[in-house]
């Protein structure tokens, strides 16, 4: 927001400033990490977040302008990037709140990435508004850590029975894979595709590819995860839509 020379700044316009919270979003899944920033900003208008998959341009958002909050998926491509990354930043910028964004199963990486002064850790089984409530409560300086599997727990299978295409559907949602690309490959219809998505959906509970990609992350799924790629509708439109 800028104010002309000789302009007064309101009551609701200073509040509002102070309210502003910027954030950078690095997923290694760039549909995921795009489309949570477009819902996190359209759900708040006082939220502005900056998207990337890659630690060089995570490094270069957190550079300038400074935002409040850089939320990170420790694996970028491996742990050890993701590790790697917090402590450049943490040393770049000691003042800005490291939160990392990841499968709760996950208690190594968490506990290493808490030696590192992260201010909170939050699991991908989290809606997009417990997330926002989180990210606020760590913007006002109070730190949140979701509580993790104990170590040595074994990752848990899939607890939901899923036919070949459905567990196919869901790999390639985890991979990012928008819908026309996934009925390309599959060889089917985009109408048939969307069909699956939305029994994948109820058969999971859920009611975005977030909140399905996260469950993909945790379940023991047969085969190979496709290859991603981004997306050209609208990320926020890919987050919810069957």
């Amino acid at each position: 927001m800028s104010f002309g020379p000789g302009r007064r700044i309101t009551i609701d316009e200073r509040s509002r400033v102070t309210r502003m919270m910027r954030l950078v979003i690095c997923d290694r899944n760039r549909i995921l990490s795009e489309a949570l920033a477009a819902t996190l900003e359209a759900r708040d208008r006082d939220i502005t977040a900056v998207a990337t998959s890659t630690a060089e341009g995570c490094t270069a958002a957190v550079s300038h302008p400074r935002p409040d909050i850089c939320v990170l998926d420790p694996h970028l491509p491996a742990a050890e990037d993701g590790l790697r990354l917090i402590r450049e930043i943490r040393n770049r910028c000691p003042d800005l709140a490291v939160v990392v964004l990841s499968d709760v199963s996950d208690p190594a990486v968490c506990a290493q990435a808490r030696k590192l002064g992260i201010a909170g850790f939050l699991g991908k089984n989290r809606s997009v508004s417990q997330i926002a409530d989180a990210l606020r409560a760590i913007a006002a300086g109070e730190p949140v850590f979701d509580p993790v599997a104990p170590p040595g727990a074994p990752r848990p299978q899939a607890p939901f029975a899923l036919t070949p295409r459905e567990e196919e559907v869901l790999r390639r949602i985890a991979a990012g894979q928008h819908t026309r690309h996934m009925a390309a490959e599959m060889d089917i219809a985009v109408s048939t595709l969307r069909t699956y998505v939305k029994n994948l959906f109820a058969k999971l509970g859920v009611h975005s590819r977030l909140e399905a990609a996260a469950i993909a992350s945790r379940a023991d799924l047969p085969g190979e995860t496709p290859a991603g790629q981004l997306p050209p509708e609208d990320p926020q439109t890919v987050l919810h839509s069957a």
